[in-house]
């Protein structure tokens, strides 16, 4: 039998939409099926440096925010206890209060801790998990980069929103016969740029997995022209590698408008570049991303009623399923740039600058 009473539960990395489904799924399922108290802990682990910010989250807490873009617990991506940074005496000092957070969790009365984050999050949980905490972990990333989850929420919802911006600048680009570079997120992988400059119809898409030149950028822009196609659409994620003639060009920019000024240069082409940055983090989670939230939750309470502790929910064939959180970390999932759906955009004409 279970002797869990009460519950963390804590939001860490980057923000993206479905946070707030997860949390009410927990609260719901922890306290409607097993009549469990629920902690949350604002700012990811740092909550439990400082545990007055923790606070009880009620049924009534969590009305109305299965919508809501964000967490009502607030994020950080700099919170690590292991490493936390403080400034002494103007300097800055780096030291491990790990023991501390796990003091202020049992002060707290929290048997276990749900950890909803993406790659650098489930990495602290597991080291907590490793130092006595019983922890539980929830993958998070718009990237849709971590290997042990077929799919991650909050990419569908920021993969609408990068092809909404998308179809929005297809539209000034055929009036105005221009060049249209679309800077997307994707640091690591290029799973948005990939889908979202399919779903939108781009016709140069460059990503991290496969290398790129300029030469090659502008041949597939003339030959377009050839073609009569006086505009072309071109998508890049965030995390692209510059090839060598470009790398001279980086001084802190956006790498679409070191795109940009590349074809402008070579080219001779009128080029417009559009960051969408943040945008893609916020707004209404998709239908998609609020029940795959909710199952995401609903399993995390699950998992911790059943004590399997240091685990992490994950969507595999379908199905709710949990893998070790130390087999889930630091392995990314990238592109295949021979996979299926690379292949798919380039028998359309989408070409990939190499």
């Amino acid at each position: 039998m279970s002797t869990i009473r009460c519950i963390g539960v804590c939001t860490g990395g980057g923000d993206a939409p479905g946070l707030n489904a997860v949390i009410r799924a927990v609260v719901k399922s922890a306290f409607l099926k097993y009549g469990w108290k629920v902690i949350g802990i604002p700012d990811g682990f740092d909550g439990l440096i400082w545990p007055e910010r923790s606070h009880e989250l009620t049924l009534k807490d969590v009305s109305g925010i299965l919508p809501r873009g964000g967490t009502i617990l607030g994020t950080t991506n700099r919170g690590d206890p292991f490493h936390y940074k403080t400034i002494e005496d103007g300097h800055e000092v780096v030291r491990d209060i790990s023991d501390q957070v796990l003091a202020n969790a049992a002060k707290l009365g929290i048997d276990a801790i749900i950890s909803i984050g993406g790659d650098g999050s489930m990495k602290i949980g597991l080291d907590l998990y490793r130092a006595g905490m019983n922890l539980v972990g929830v993958p998070k990333t718009i990237d849709n980069d971590l290997s042990a989850t077929e799919v991650t929420f909050g990419f569908d919802t920021a993969l609408h929103t990068a092809t909404d911006a998308i179809d929005k600048i297809h539209t000034t680009a055929e009036s105005h016969h221009r060049v249209m570079v679309v800077e997307v997120m994707g640091r690591d992988a290029g799973w948005i740029a990939l889908e979202a400059g399919i779903a939108g119809g781009a016709h140069i898409i460059l990503i991290p997995e496969i290398p790129f030149s300029i030469e090659s950028l502008c041949a597939h822009v003339a030959l377009r022209e050839s073609y009569g196609k006086r505009f072309t659409i071109v998508v890049v994620a965030e995390g692209i590698h510059l090839p060598p003639e470009m790398r001279h060009m980086s001084r802190g920019m956006p790498v679409g408008n070191l795109v940009g000024d590349a074809i402008a240069l070579m080219s001779r082409r009128e080029v417009r570049v559009s960051v969408l940055g943040h945008i893609q983090r916020g707004g209404s989670p998709s239908p998609y991303d609020r029940i795959l939230a909710t199952r995401f939750g609903v399993a995390a309470v699950d998992l911790i009623a059943a004590g399997q502790f240091g685990k992490m929910v994950c969507l595999q064939q379908e199905c709710i399923r949990a893998v070790d959180i130390a087999d889930a970390v630091g392995l990314l999932k990238t592109v295949n740039p021979a996979g299926e759906l690379v292949r798919t955009a380039r028998a359309i004409g989408i070409g990939f600058g190499d």
